[in-house]
């Protein structure tokens, strides 16, 4: 018999085909009645699947007595308790690496559109209004300063695509990181008061929840532009609404939210934001390599072998 798992939300086709073939797959996101899924399969299920946004809630791991393993498609483990799974002697693992490159790519790209104002030019063109007079000038993104919050894979990526910028690099972290030449800055605000830009790539958790809350904002001032492609939960939403909506600092980049998918609605109005559905990862390629992260690690737990990419 097939071992059973438990997909929480959908993945490329091509991925789900291949868990079909090896696995009996119960559909969480299909379930007209989610709780009486879990309960039905409950002592069936010995492996979760799910999305580094959407995590697996403790609840849904104590229902399952014979749960093995978490399988995150995403890098992101916040929405995972880790301590509660490894005190149940679940294994977690997360796809690392294989989305640096695409999520760099996008922080670069919401950094241009918006010290560009890329979109407000987009509708500028398509409401006819090109003949009727020019748009306000923008800001250059050569040659200023680059503040990152969280040097990790991401933020590093990140970086060596700003230098193609002729950029003045920064960063904070924990503690400085060895074989880095970027200048380390001791904390948040004060790498905000030193930057144009403040790009935040920094990893989740309770001890960043609203890391980028006021004191952040009013250091970056009202220049500057905040880019955030790290989690929602890493800025104090209300605030950053609140400082975009009061030109307390320049314009902002948004692939995250705290509640996705839900934005607050103060938000959409704004021409100084540049807004994303959390799609830093969401290209053809990447979702395929992720997804084949899963499916190994799946294979490699299955047959009692190490994890390629465990982070429990």
């Amino acid at each position: 018999m097939k071992p059973e798992i438990l997909l929480v939300e959908p993945m490329m086709p091509a991925i789900e085909q291949a868990l079909d073939a090896a696995y009996t797959v119960h559909r969480l996101s299909a379930a007209a009645d989610r709780d009486r899924l879990i309960a039905e399969v409950a002592d069936r299920v010995r492996a979760v699947v799910t999305g580094g946004g959407t995590g697996v809630k403790k609840a849904v791991v104590e229902a399952l007595p014979n749960l093995g393993i978490v399988t995150i498609n995403g890098v992101g483990t916040d929405a995972v308790d880790l301590e509660h799974a490894r005190g149940r002697g679940v294994r977690v693992t997360n796809t690392p690496d294989v989305l640096t490159d695409d999520v760099a790519d996008l922080a670069i790209g919401l950094m241009i559109a918006a010290s560009r104002r890329m979109m407000v030019g987009d509708r500028f063109v398509r409401a006819g209004n090109w003949p009727k007079g020019k748009l306000p000038l923008a800001r250059k993104v050569s040659g200023k300063r680059l503040g990152v919050l969280g040097l990790g894979r991401i933020g590093e990526a990140i970086a060596k695509r700003a230098e193609a910028f002729g950029m003045t690099i920064a960063y904070t972290n924990r503690k400085p990181r060895d074989g880095v030449s970027y200048r380390f800055v001791a904390s948040p605000i004060e790498l905000a008061r030193e930057s144009d830009i403040l790009m935040v790539a920094a990893s989740a958790g309770a001890d960043a929840r609203n890391m980028v809350g006021r004191t952040v904002l009013d250091a970056l001032g009202p220049d500057g532009l905040l880019i955030n492609v790290a989690r929602g939960s890493v800025v104090d939403e209300p605030e950053l609404l609140a400082a975009l909506t009061e030109g307390r600092i320049g314009g902002a980049g948004l692939d995250v939210f705290a509640d996705e998918p839900n934005v607050p609605e103060g938000f959409y109005g704004l021409d100084n934001v540049v807004l994303q559905p959390h799609q830093a990862s969401a290209t053809v390629e990447t979702r395929m390599a992720m997804g084949q992260l899963v499916l190994d690690n799946l294979e490699a737990f299955f047959a009692g072998r190490p994890l390629p990419t465990a982070v429990v």
